[in-house]
C-alpha cells in the first residue's frame, strides 16, 4: 500500500465488516459503508447509508420493560449492482457473490487522496469463461447529494452473455450492531418505487416516527461496443435497471449508476423525490464527476496539510480522511453534532457524546466554520438542556450525555453485557461533565478564531447557563468550608456507584469538579469583558444575574479536590477501594479492556476496585497546559507540583484497562508533555485502535471519531504545545524520538495555511503572503512576530524525552 492508499488483498469474509467501516465513503452530508455492491445485508455484509442528523425513535420490549431508543437510520441501499452469466441456451447462471463464486486477484483499495474505493477481481464462471471486473465508487465531495458506482466488465476467454441488475433497495433495517438485533430496527415505512422515462428510477420512503421523507433516484449508463436496451422496473420496495449484453473477449463494457439522495430536512427543496430525480438527471458522466470530486478533495487536503513520515503518517492521513468525511464544509450548513462513531455504522445509535472535545480543537484551526456549526447544534438545544436542569432541580443548562435529534437525554436505561447476556441498569447519563466539554469547546473556538461576535452571542448563552448549572450543583459543607458535587459519573465510566450503595453516582469526581471550577472562572472572565449593551441584553433575558456572581466566584475557589496517598483521587473514596489482581485477570482473559463486562459476568462489579476504563484524572493534563492546571489548583487552594502530578500519572497508569479508544490518545498526550518514554507506545496503540480493531469487533460498528481526531490533535497541539490565547500562537514543542520530524498547516485569524514544522531541535513557522496582520508567536522565554510572506526557524532547547 502507498502513502495515500488503504487496501486489502484477497477476499476474507471474516474481515469484511472491518473493511466496510474503514472503506466508508462520505462527504459530511451522507456516507455509505464499503460493502460489496452485489450483496444485501446479512451475517457477513452490512450495507449502510446514513444521512447526518437523520434519526428515528422506536419502542422495544426489553427484559419485560418498554424501552425507547432513538437511532441514526440506515437508509435505502443505493449500492446494489449484481450480475450473472447466461448459459448458451439462455438460462441464467447464479448471481455472482464473492461468498459463493470462485474469485482470484481480489483487491480493494481506498484512495485517500481523492476519496474513491476501487475493487478488482476475476470471476471464474466455468466452461472456459472468465470475467475481469473493475469497480470504482465515490460519494461526491462537491455535490453532497450525489454518489456513483462505475463497473467495467471484460471477458478474458470465451465470449458470453451477461445479465446486470442495478437496484435501489428500500427493504433495509438497522442491523449493523449485533447486540441491538433483539430491538425494533425497521425504521423505514411507506416505501414506494417509480419510474421516470426515459432512464430514471426512484424510491420514496419516510422514517416511522420522526417522519423524515427520503427520496432516492438512480440513472444507469451503459457504454460498450454496441447499444444495450435497458428496462426500468419498480415494484414493492425496489426500483431497478435491468439489461443484458454480449461480453466479447477484451472488449470492455462500462456500467455506471449515478444516484441522488435527498431528505425532507434539506433546504431549498420541495419534495425529496422530485429533487433527487432532477439532480440525478442533471448529473454529469462519471469522468466529470470523478474530476470535480477529486478537485474538492484536493482543496480539503490543502486546508489540512499533514506531513508525517512513515507508517504513522499513513494512518494519520486515514484518520483525517474519515474525520473530513464525517465533518466536512457541507456540515456547516447542517443542524448536526459530532457522531461518536462517525457516519460509518450504527454503534452508539449515531448519538452525540462528549467526543467533540477531541474533535473541535482540531477543526478550529482548519475548518472553523464547521466548528461553529457544531457549536450551533448545542446552542439550538440549549432550551432542552435548561429544561432538563429544571426537571433535575437545578438551575442553568444540563446537557445530556447522549444527544440526538432534539437534545433530550438519549442514554439508554438498560445496556446489554454480551459476556453474561444480562441487561443491566445504565447510569451513564450521570456524566454531567459533558456540559464542561461544551463550554470548553466554545472557549477554544473563540480563542482560536478571535470570533468575539460568537463569544458574546451564542457562546455567552451556553457558557453562562452551564456555569449557572455548576453553581447550583455545588453543595457547601459548613464544617470544611468546601463545596461538593455529588451523585455523578466521571469520564472513567466504570464507577457509577459506591460498593453496595442503593443510590447511583459517586461524589466529588476530581475531573468534574476541576472543570466545573474552570467553567465558572471563564464565565466570570466573560462577564467582565462583555460589551455594555450585550451585558444589558443578557440581564434582560435572564441569562445573566449579577447577584449570582459572588456565588460563582466562591464556588470556583472552594470546590473540593480529593486526594489519597499523595495523589489526586479520581473521586472521594477512590483510595478506599480494593486493588485488583491485574496479573491474574490478564492471565485468565488476555484482553481485559472491558473489565466491567468480565467482572459482571463473574458476579462481581468494577465499583469495588481501583480500576479505570479510561483516563479520568489524567484528562486534566489533556485539556490544560501544566501552567493552566497549576493555576486552577492554586485558585482552588491546592498546590500542584510536578512531583504530585508525576505520582498521579504513575498511579493511574497502573490501574487503567483502556476500554475506550480515547484512553490511549490521552495517555500518549499526557506522557509526551511530561517527557516520558512510554508516550510512543500509547500513541501507536491510538493509531492502531481502529485500523487493527484492537477492541475486537467494535470498529465494524463504526470508527471512533474522537480517537481519530485526537491522534491528529496530538501532533498538532500535543507535541508542539500549541495554544491559542491572548491573540497569539503559543508553542512549546516536546520531542517524541519516534516522530522526530513532522509538519502541518493551520488556519488562524484570517491566515490560510500557516506552516508549522518541527525537525528535531528546530521549529519553523511560515506565514503565507496576504494583507493580514503579522502573527505573534510565543515560546518559553521569548516571543516574536512573523509577517505575511515570511518564514522563521528557531532553535529549540530542553526538548529531550525522559
Amino acid at each position: 500500500m502507498g502513502e495515500w492508499t488503504w487496501g486489502y488483498e484477497g477476499y476474507d469474509p471474516a474481515t469484511e465488516p472491518l473493511r466496510e467501516a474503514l472503506h466508508t465513503l462520505g462527504n459530511g452530508y451522507f456516507a455509505t459503508r464499503g460493502a460489496v455492491p452485489e450483496s444485501r445485508g446479512g451475517l457477513v455484509h452490512c450495507p449502510g447509508t446514513y444521512v447526518a442528523g437523520c434519526y428515528d425513535r422506536l419502542v422495544s420490549s426489553v427484559a419485560g420493560r418498554q424501552v425507547e431508543n432513538e437511532d441514526i437510520v440506515n437508509l435505502p441501499n443505493w449500492l446494489l449492482l449484481r450480475f450473472r452469466l447466461l448459459f448458451d441456451d439462455g438460462s441464467p447462471g447464479p448471481w455472482f457473490t464473492p461468498d459463493t463464486c470462485e474469485v482470484t486477484d481480489y483487491r480493494q483499495v481506498l484512495d485517500i487522496r481523492q476519496g474513491t474505493l476501487t475493487r478488482t477481481f476475476r470471476y471464474w464462471a466455468g466452461g472456459g469463461r472468465m470475467v475481469r471486473v473493475e469497480q470504482c465508487r465515490l460519494v461526491h465531495m462537491r455535490e453532497p447529494h450525489l454518489a456513483a458506482l462505475r463497473t467495467v466488465f471484460t471477458a478474458e476467454g470465451r465470449p458470453g452473455r451477461i445479465e446486470v441488475e442495478a437496484e435501489l433497495d428500500g427493504n433495509v433495517v438497522n442491523a449493523n450492531v449485533h447486540r441491538y438485533r433483539a430491538l425494533e430496527r425497521r425504521h423505514l415505512t411507506g416505501v414506494h418505487a417509480g419510474v421516470v422515462e426515459p432512464g430514471t428510477v426512484w424510491l420514496r420512503c419516510r422514517t416511522r416516527t420522526s417522519d423524515i421523507g427520503v427520496g432516492m433516484a438512480q440513472r444507469v449508463d451503459v457504454d460498450g461496443p454496441a447499444p444495450v436496451p435497458v428496462s426500468l422496473t419498480a415494484a414493492g420496495h425496489q426500483a431497478a435497471h435491468r439489461f443484458a449484453f454480449v461480453l466479447s473477449e477484451d472488449e470492455p463494457v462500462t456500467v455506471t449508476k449515478t444516484v441522488a439522495l435527498h431528505t425532507s430536512r434539506d433546504t431549498a427543496i420541495g419534495d425529496p423525490v422530485g429533487a433527487a430525480v432532477e439532480r440525478v438527471a442533471d448529473a454529469p458522466d462519471f469522468t466529470e464527476l470523478l474530476r470535480s470530486h477529486a478537485v474538492a478533495w484536493e482543496q480539503l487536503w490543502g486546508q489540512a496539510e499533514l506531513d508525517v513520515p512513515g507508517e504513522a503518517g499513513r494512518v494519520l492521513r486515514l484518520h483525517l480522511f474519515h474525520v473530513l468525511q464525517t465533518l466536512s464544509p457541507h456540515t456547516a450548513d447542517l443542524d448536526v453534532g459530532v457522531p461518536a462513531r462517525g457516519l460509518h455504522g450504527e454503534a452508539y445509535r449515531g448519538h452525540v457524546f462528549w467526543d467533540e472535545l477531541f474533535v473541535l480543537p482540531y477543526l478550529d484551526l482548519h475548518f472553523p466554520e464547521v466548528s461553529r456549526a457544531l457549536l450551533n447544534y448545542r446552542h439550538r438545544r440549549l432550551p432542552q438542556a435548561v429544561r432538563a436542569a429544571r426537571q433535575a432541580g437545578r438551575a442553568g443548562a444540563m446537557y445530556p450525555w447522549q444527544s440526538g435529534s432534539d437534545g433530550r437525554e438519549e442514554s439508554q436505561l438498560l445496556h446489554l453485557n454480551p459476556r453474561s447476556g444480562r441487561w443491566l441498569p445504565d447510569h451513564s447519563r450521570l456524566q454531567r461533565h459533558v456540559g464542561s466539554a461544551v463550554a470548553y469547546n466554545v472557549w477554544q473556538y473563540c480563542q482560536a478564531t478571535g470570533d468575539t461576535e460568537y463569544l458574546y452571542g451564542k457562546g455567552a448563552d451556553m457558557l453562562l447557563e452551564i456555569a449557572r448549572f455548576w453553581a447550583s450543583s455545588a453543595l457547601l459543607d459548613p464544617a470544611s468550608g468546601r463545596y461538593h458535587i455529588r451523585g455523578v459519573v466521571g469520564p472513567d465510566e466504570y464507577h457509577d456507584a459506591y460498593p453496595g450503595a442503593v443510590r447511583p453516582g459517586i461524589d466529588d469526581n476530581a475531573y468534574t469538579n476541576i472543570t466545573a471550577a474552570w467553567v465558572l472562572t471563564r464565565a466570570l472572565d466573560l462577564t467582565r469583558s462583555l460589551p455594555a449593551r450585550r451585558r444589558q441584553q443578557l440581564l434582560e433575558r435572564g441569562r445573566l444575574d449579577l447577584g449570582q456572581l459572588p456565588l460563582w466566584e466562591d464556588v470556583s475557589r472552594r470546590l473540593v479536590v480529593p486526594f489519597h496517598q499523595d495523589v489526586i483521587s479520581q473521586f472521594d473514596g477512590y483510595g478506599d477501594l480494593a486493588e485488583l489482581d491485574w496479573k491474574r485477570y490478564r492471565e485468565r482473559y488476555g484482553d481485559i479492556r472491558r473489565l466491567d463486562r468480565i467482572l459482571e459476568a463473574e458476579g462481581d462489579t468494577v465499583n469495588r476496585y481501583q480500576v479505570s476504563k479510561q483516563t479520568d484524572v489524567l484528562m486534566l493534563g489533556y485539556l490544560f497546559s501544566p501552567k493552566e492546571l497549576a493555576s486552577l489548583f492554586e485558585r482552588l487552594g491546592y498546590g500542584l507540583t510536578d512531583e504530585l502530578w508525576q505520582r498521579t500519572v504513575d498511579h493511574y497508569l497502573r490501574r487503567t484497562s483502556h476500554g475506550s479508544t480515547l484512553s490511549e490518545v490521552v495517555h500518549s498526550w499526557v506522557l509526551a508533555r511530561a517527557r516520558r518514554g512510554d508516550a510512543w507506545r500509547y500513541f501507536h496503540e491510538a493509531l492502531e485502535g481502529d485500523v487493527a480493531d484492537l477492541q475486537g469487533g467494535t470498529t465494524p460498528e463504526g470508527i471512533h471519531l474522537g480517537a481519530m481526531a485526537g491522534t491528529l490533535d496530538l501532533v498538532q497541539r500535543g507535541l508542539t504545545g500549541l495554544e491559542t490565547r491572548e491573540d497569539a500562537l503559543w508553542l512549546d514543542p516536546v520531542e517524541l524520538p519516534e516522530l522526530s520530524e513532522f509538519g502541518f498547516t493551520l488556519r488562524y485569524r484570517g491566515h490560510w495555511g500557516i506552516g508549522v514544522r518541527v525537525r528535531s531541535d528546530e521549529l519553523t513557522v511560515s506565514v503565507p503572503d496576504s494583507e493580514e496582520s503579522a502573527v505573534r508567536i510565543v515560546l518559553p522565554g521569548r516571543s516574536l512576530t512573523v509577517s505575511p510572506g515570511e518564514c522563521t526557524s528557531l532553535k529549540l532547547a530542553g526538548t529531550k524525552s525522559g
